[in-house]
C-alpha cells in the first residue's frame, strides 16, 4: 500500500531521510514561526500579477509599482484592454518590462476568458495561463487560498541541494521530492521559510555558514566558516 507523496524517481524517502526534513523544518518554523510572501496584495488577483512582475526583482520594487497599476487597472478585464506601452511605462522599474507586460496582459484576458474574472484555486488551471508557471501557481494557492503547496524559486532550489533534500535540479521533481519528505501542513509555510533563509544566511555567492543554524544538519561541501 503506498504511503504518502513519492519522490521524483517514484521511491519513499527512508525513515532517517523525513527525520532529517522534520529537524530542519523545525528548526526553521522556530526561526520564522509566522511567514508569508512580502508582496503587497489585496486579492489573488492581485497577487497572481504581483508574482509575475516579481521574477529578477525584489518584493520592495514590485510593492512601489503595482499600487498605480491596480488603480490604473483594477480588474483583470481593465487589464486585458491596456494599452501595453502605457502598462510597460508603470511597470519598467521592475526590469524585463516588455516580456512582463506581454505576460500579465495575456493572463489576465485568459482569466477573462476562461473563468470570468476569477483565479482559479487549482494548479492545473493557474498553469494553463500565459506567463503563470508553477512556482506563480504554488505562491497564488498557498499564500491568497491557504492550499498547501510548494512553490520551487532559486532559494528553494538551492537550498533544497545544499541541505541534502533532494539531488534534482527540475523545479518539478525537486518539488515532489519536498513534498515526499515534510507532511502537508507543511507545505504552505516551508517555500517562504526556505527563501526567506537563502536571503538571510545560505547566500548563493557567499552563505553564512559561520552563523547558520543548520549546520549541523548540512552536507554541503564548500562550507564558509568565515567571513
Amino acid at each position: 500500500m503506498a504511503r504518502g507523496h513519492v519522490r521524483a524517481d517514484g521511491t519513499h524517502p527512508a525513515p532517517a531521510e523525513k527525520a532529517h526534513a522534520r529537524k530542519i523544518g523545525d528548526r526553521l518554523a522556530r526561526r520564522y514561526p509566522e511567514i508569508g510572501t512580502a508582496l503587497a496584495y489585496d486579492s489573488p488577483w492581485q497577487l497572481l500579477v504581483s508574482t509575475v512582475l516579481s521574477a529578477q526583482t525584489t518584493d520592495e520594487n514590485v510593492n512601489k509599482v503595482i499600487p498605480v497599476l491596480f488603480a490604473n487597472y483594477p480588474t483583470p478585464d481593465d487589464l486585458a484592454s491596456a494599452n501595453p506601452e502605457d502598462v510597460e511605462s508603470i511597470v519598467f522599474s521592475t526590469g524585463f518590462y516588455r516580456q512582463k507586460t506581454k505576460s500579465i496582459l495575456a493572463l489576465a484576458a485568459d482569466l477573462v476568458d476562461k473563468h470570468d474574472g476569477d483565479v482559479p484555486v487549482d494548479i492545473d488551471e493557474l498553469t494553463k495561463l500565459r506567463g503563470v508557471g508553477r512556482k506563480t501557481a504554488s505562491v497564488v494557492l498557498a499564500e491568497a487560498f491557504g492550499v498547501p503547496a510548494i512553490a520551487v524559486d532559486t532559494h528553494v532550489k538551492r537550498l533544497s541541494k545544499r541541505l541534502g533534500l533532494t539531488t534534482e535540479t527540475d523545479p518539478t521533481k525537486i518539488e515532489s521530492d519536498l513534498k515526499a519528505l515534510f507532511p502537508r501542513s507543511r507545505w504552505r509555510q516551508l517555500s517562504m521559510r526556505l527563501i526567506q533563509y537563502g536571503r538571510d544566511v545560505c547566500d548563493a555567492r557567499k552563505p553564512r555558514c559561520f552563523e547558520c543554524g543548520l549546520i549541523d544538519l548540512c552536507p554541503f561541501p564548500d562550507k564558509r566558516m568565515s567571513e
